[in-house]
């Protein structure tokens, strides 16, 4: 079978790595392509040029290749409804449709399936104009949630601690920072707790849990500065017990996939569940319709089964015929090495030598690379995801840390505590 990843950073890359020791393709002579891919991908997969948005070349491309299965990686072409073209041509793909793909879509969307299927989650307004929104404040107490209600990157979430700064950032919002995203906003009560990610695969019908781990969205050591699309995770979050997720199944994921069965979406592809673990139990902070980045490095660096079969299935809405998915019981530990100035304007064109960091068993994904005649530069904000396993937290964190210090990129910086969480419940 061949099979066509769409997407250019450190999840496809993740995505990629582990599709390539699928038997489909390592086996029994099937072609692995990837559009539009970066230098590191290209060591496991065929690196194509195709733009996701135009749907009518991508189809070609399927025909013209005999793709038995598209993954679309990013949230953007879901939302674009490109996994509802392809399965109009008879392609199959791993992927919601676009009514389906509104959970990361809008913001406003998924709350109000969580009213009509009785998900936990916070309190919220949506408002369409910042007097709205500047008025609802006073439904709140601080400090206040506010969300762009669009796509924004993974960096429209404000967390304002007072009033006065709630303001600014709304009229940040419907100014214009978050660009569409931010023409409607949803302000949320505050949930204290410790949040983690949980993972299922789903077909529409069948739900397969599919590993949980933990971001760090924040720039800083210690959780400081301001949020980004994530400079590091861990797998397992071990927080997340058997009790909490099987809380989680019940009382949000599994209500979610019968909600859109219900209203005409079915849902295909991988939910991605952001939690907050409250006093009152499990809450729901937001669905991701894609796989989590970097989360998606640390769930392949464990995942023992073959992730062909599953994503397959998933398309072929076959999954109730597969056994649960398999995962190593080590932890593994992503680091994410991102480019000076990230989350603002990243330093482009840095020389990257990654000769030595994978001599120890890690592994470094590329998230924003390119090349620039022989020598590998950086070309975007967050540029490597440098990930490792151990048998605990602790031993995964020595030896992310001990890849990370090998890798030379001199205006690259990282967080130095990915895990500390996990690592003081440890002890």
């Amino acid at each position: 079978m061949n099979i066509l990843v769409l997407g250019s950073g450190g999840r496809e890359h993740a995505l990629c790595w582990k599709l390539a020791q699928s038997a489909a393709i390592a086996e029994h002579g099937g072609k692995l392509y990837v559009a539009p891919g970066n230098p590191g991908m290209a060591e496991c997969a065929e690196l194509v040029t195709l733009d996701a948005t135009d749907h009518a070349a991508v189809v070609a491309f399927c025909a013209d290749k005999a793709i038995g299965l598209v993954v679309i990686g990013p949230e953007a072409p879901l939302v674009d409804g490109l996994a509802d073209s392809l399965r109009a041509a008879d392609v199959p793909v791993f992927g919601p449709s676009k009514a389906a793909a509104q959970l990361e879509g809008s913001k406003n969307f998924t709350k109000a399936m969580c009213d009509r299927a009785g998900i936990p989650t916070a309190g919220y307004v949506h408002c369409t104009s910042l007097e709205q929104a500047k008025d609802a404040l006073s439904t709140f107490a601080p400090p206040f949630v506010l969300k762009a209600d669009g796509l924004a990157a993974g960096k429209g979430v404000v967390i304002a601690e007072n009033e006065d700064h709630a303001r600014e950032a709304l009229e940040d919002m419907f100014g214009g920072k978050f660009g569409s995203a931010g023409a409607e906003v949803v302000i949320e009560e505050f949930m204290a707790g410790e949040e983690a990610s949980f993972f299922a695969l789903t077909d529409g019908e069948t739900v397969i849990p599919f590993g949980t781990a933990q971001d760090h969205k924040r720039v800083g050591d210690g959780d400081t500065g301001p949020n980004t699309g994530g400079m590091g995770a861990y797998s397992p979050a071990r927080v997340l017990t058997d009790a909490l997720v099987a809380e989680t199944l019940e009382r949000i994921v599994f209500p979610t996939v019968r909600q859109l069965r219900k209203d005409g979406m079915p849902y295909v592809g991988v939910l991605y569940a952001g939690l907050m673990l409250t006093d009152e139990g499990v809450k729901l902070v937001e669905y991701n319709c894609r796989f989590g980045d970097p989360e998606c490095q640390v769930l392949m660096m464990r995942l023992q089964s073959d992730l062909a079969d599953y994503m397959l299935a998933c398309a072929k809405g076959t999954l109730t015929d597969l056994p649960p998915a398999e995962f190593a019981e080590d932890t593994a530990m992503t680091v994410v090495m991102a480019a000076n100035g990230y989350p603002g304007t990243p330093e482009k064109g840095g020389a990257i030598d990654l000769r030595d960091a994978e001599a120890d068993g890690a592994k470094v994904f590329h998230a924003g690379t390119r090349m620039d005649g022989e020598k590998l530069v950086a070309n975007g904000g967050r540029v490597l995801n440098v990930t490792a396993t151990g048998t605990d937290t602790k031993a995964a964190q020595a030896a992310a840390y001990r890849a990370v210090k090998a890798v030379d990129f001199p205006s690259g910086f990282y967080r130095n505590d990915i895990g500390w969480r996990e690592i003081e419940r440890e002890g």
